[in-house]
């Protein structure tokens, strides 16, 4: 393979500016199909974004053969079954997160990948963008010493009548459909950094509920790991809030990190000689940087950003939060 052409399974909102448009700015790539259930919605994709083809068929776009790379952005309950099927046709995949509807089917995902010897990365795509970069390698060079402990906040309102009617909101809540409720939808990101940044876990426990009763899903989440290198992580997740709150802190022998996950361009990094501030530009695609190390990897020219062994085990930490 000398470039990557690719088609997307499901060209939703998460492909309109966050992904979609990144296939053709990286080298070596370019998006040559895309397919969604509703024909008009898929044709009218095609024309914005000057994509050649476009599928309301599943298979026809696997089986295309001007495309020899699949995106699954769909919602995560077909993850397992759209990415099987791409891998059956040979063909490697990047899929979303989360990497699936549940552990067992991630896990299902990346053996399949093993036994096809084909390519398969998860879209945990902030481990690639320069701040969260920023912060492992503060970490590792010991700008705060020894990590002792990782704290994680997000609080929001609640969703309004009229956001849970919404469709680009309701599959989110509906555990059908999303594996879960709002936890499900942005905890992978949060988790997927606390893997990147301390490794292997020795030890996960957690506490889910649904308090509020206003759908199906558990609206407060509440989690310990405990990483085998020693670091405490703690998360605490609440759809129920007065106000919002996105906070990551890190905790060292002799320094703090603080910073945003979802909102916000800034490291913090406090010591008790002083305080320095790191700021990043906002991305346009926040999704490039990960889909230029997807690119190289598939094409041999670099290890995998996030395999699907990785994918799977931060469903696996999100399935020991909540059951």
């Amino acid at each position: 393979m000398e470039k990557i052409n690719w088609g997307i399974i499901g060209c939703g909102d998460v492909t309109e500016i966050k992904s979609g448009p990144a296939f053709n700015k990286v080298n070596n790539s370019s998006l040559v199909a895309v397919m969604r259930r509703n024909a008009q919605k898929a044709k009218d994709y095609a024309h914005r974004h000057q994509v050649p083809k476009w599928y309301d068929d599943v298979s026809s776009l696997i089986n295309d053969p001007d495309v020899n790379a699949i995106y699954v952005a769909t919602p995560p309950s077909t993850h397992e079954e759209f990415t099987i099927a791409a891998l059956k046709a040979g063909k490697p995949v990047y899929v979303e997160k989360p990497m699936a509807h549940n552990y067992q089917s991630s896990m299902k995902m990346a053996r399949m990948a093993k036994k096809k010897n084909l390519k398969l990365v998860v879209a945990h795509y902030r481990r690639e963008q320069p701040l969260f970069k920023k912060v492992k390698e503060l970490i590792s060079n010991k700008s705060i010493g020894d990590v002792l402990l990782a704290q994680i906040k997000l609080f929001k309102p609640s969703l309004k009548e009229d956001e849970m009617t919404n469709p680009r909101v309701a599959w989110r809540i509906d555990p059908t459909i999303s594996g879960g409720g709002l936890f499900h939808d942005l905890a992978p990101h949060q988790l997927d950094l606390m893997y990147y940044f301390f490794g292997p876990v020795q030890k996960v426990s957690g506490v889910s509920m649904n308090q509020q009763k206003r759908y199906r899903a558990d609206d407060l989440v509440a989690g310990t790991i405990l990483f085998e290198n020693g670091t405490v992580f703690n998360g605490t997740w609440c759809f129920n809030s007065p106000i919002e709150e996105d906070q990551c802190e890190i905790v060292g022998s002799s320094g703090i990190l603080r910073f945003n996950i979802f909102s916000g361009n800034t490291i913090t990094l406090l010591t008790t000689e002083k305080t320095t501030t790191l700021s990043f530009d906002l991305l346009p695609h926040v999704q490039q940087p990960m889909i230029e190390k997807t690119v190289n990897y598939f094409l041999g020219e670099g290890p995998n950003p996030c395999s699907g062994d990785e994918g799977a085990e931060v469903m696996r930490l999100i399935q020991a939060f909540t059951t």
